[in-house]
């Protein structure tokens, strides 16, 4: 595979490799190039809806709704073995697309498989319960069943983790699905679609769509036999979302973005800080909606703190994300490459001060692809936009706080409610922090760590609902109470019973 000679790609749809209805494609850029790599589908209402319908009559027909949940879990869990064996090839196709580095990449389709073991296993242990009614001449119990058909619309910087925090719950639960992954990122889903043909799944159980918003997504969302959304990206496009699906009653869950704070208390253990600071924010290039954007340290180690983080982030190698030695790689599209730098110009303006970076990457080892330096503002007001504003990149505001009380203060002071990282090595100060932060996951003493077994979602303007964990299959169920009579006659008819 070279830039030069662009991969073509078809869409799923009912069990077939198809283009759109009206041949149209466009093409997605490697990051680190800034040159086109592949060709893809660009879908219309036309083909979205040929994907719906065959997810809806593989739903209400056929061999899946009349296979036991034992044996959907069988085949999650084939499918698990079979990412197991394809992860190296399906690592280096989401480099290629949205420029993350090869060994992130790697470690994070390695571990994918996870999800659909553990999915798979959970499968036929939903259980209904049977209620000791206080009517008597009643047998009365619950039963859990799938929504239907759910659309999971998934962003641009980790496709195929994400899609597995969607569909492996889903499957489990008996619905089938519709991915419309990001307009940047197409490619590794439709790789991952080979890999899944081989688990043995019934046709029209999971079909991708490809494409944009406006076009494709739209359609997807406000299309009539769709029971459920499930988006992972901005809280500008999640509200958008909420609302169109609102008028159709459907069910939706939203993990959306983040401003997370990064809490250091002058007791930590400094060394480990510094890396945690590191990790939340120049990691994965800051584009991840846990990064820790904001990193408030304590006033009495705030200067020592700044300097070494200064420090260490100097050393941070830029490159190639296919280089296993690469730590911070490219900007994955053009227009948030854009956005970043806006906000490099935003926060000076604001009055905060560049103690590193804060401009392009011109060096070069960065080629002609989207580079941004490794930047930290100090002086940061939590009011600033900087502050305040998820750029999704690699841009840190550092805050000083006091005591406890303005940390928290700070650290709640912003719409959204994703993560949060506390630094100490004083319990009590652990487990005060970790209760009074509006956030839907704290880390103590670590940062970026997430498993299947643990549900993740947000607070606030950070989403609805969880993904991963028991809780994650629930947000595809619903639940139906079953009553029946053991009376010998049925009583007055007039009266509610």
């Amino acid at each position: 595979m070279s830039d030069t000679a662009l991969t073509k790609y078809s869409m799923h749809i009912d069990g077939e490799w198809v283009g759109a209805a009206d041949g149209r494609t466009f093409d997605s850029d490697n990051p680190f190039t800034g040159r086109p790599w592949s060709t893809i589908p660009r879908a219309g209402a036309e083909d979205v809806d040929r994907a719906v319908m065959a997810a809806h009559r593989a739903f209400t027909s056929g061999q899946w709704p009349a296979m036991t949940a034992t044996a959907r879990g069988a085949l999650l869990r084939r499918l698990g073995d079979l990412l197991s064996d394809h992860a190296d090839h399906l690592a280096s196709i989401e480099v290629r697309d949205n420029g993350k580095l090869i060994a992130e990449m790697a470690g994070q389709c390695r571990y994918l498989p996870e999800w659909y073991h553990y999915f798979g296993g959970l499968a036929d242990k939903i259980e209904g319960a049977v209620i000791p009614i206080d009517k008597p001449g009643n047998f009365t119990f619950t039963r859990h069943e799938p929504l239907g058909v759910v659309a999971a619309i998934i962003p641009w910087n980790s496709p195929l983790l994400l899609t597995a925090w969607k569909l492996a719950p889903a499957l489990a639960a008996g619905n089938t699905v519709v991915i419309k992954p990001s307009e940047f990122t197409s490619a590794s889903l439709l790789e991952f679609m080979k890999v899944f043909e081989q688990a043995g799944f019934p046709r029209g159980v999971v079909n991708v769509v490809t494409g944009f918003g406006a076009e494709a997504g739209e359609a997807l969302v406000t299309h009539p036999k769709v029971a459920k959304v499930a988006f992972t990206g901005s809280d500008r496009t999640g509200a958008a979302i909420y609302s169109s699906a609102a008028r159709d009653i459907k069910r939706v869950s939203l993990e959306l973005g983040g401003k997370s704070p990064n809490i250091v208390f002058a007791d930590a253990n400094i060394e480990n800080a510094v890396r945690g600071a590191i990790s939340g924010i120049f990691a994965a290039t800051g584009q991840t909606c846990i990064a820790g954007s904001r990193l408030l340290v304590q006033r009495g180690i705030h200067d020592e703190f700044v300097d070494r983080l200064v420090a260490m982030a100097k050393t941070a190698r830029m490159g190639d994300p296919m280089d296993h030695e690469t730590q911070v790689g490219p900007v994955t599209n053009p227009p948030q490459f854009e956005k970043v730098l806006g906000y490099l110009d935003v926060g000076r303006e604001d009055g905060a001060e560049v103690v590193l970076g804060g401009s392009r990457a011109s060096r070069p080892e960065c080629g002609d692809g989207w580079f941004v330096e490794p930047t930290i503002f100090t002086g940061v007001r939590n009011d600033m936009r900087i502050a305040q504003e998820e750029v999704f990149g690699p841009v840190l505001s550092v805050i000083p706080f006091d005591d406890e009380e303005e940390a928290v203060a700070i650290g709640n002071d912003v719409v959204f409610g994703l993560a949060a990282g506390v630094w100490t090595e004083n319990m009590r100060t652990a487990l005060s922090m970790s209760e009074r932060l509006r956030a839907g996951t704290v880390w103590v003493n670590t940062y970026r760590a997430v498993s299947f077994m643990a549900p993740f979602g947000g607070y606030k303007r950070s989403g609805i609902g969880r993904e991963s964990g028991k809780e994650a299959i629930m947000e595809y169920l619903q639940t139906k109470c079953v009553w029946i009579s053991t009376a010998s006659e049925v009583p007055n008819p007039f009266v509610m019973r």
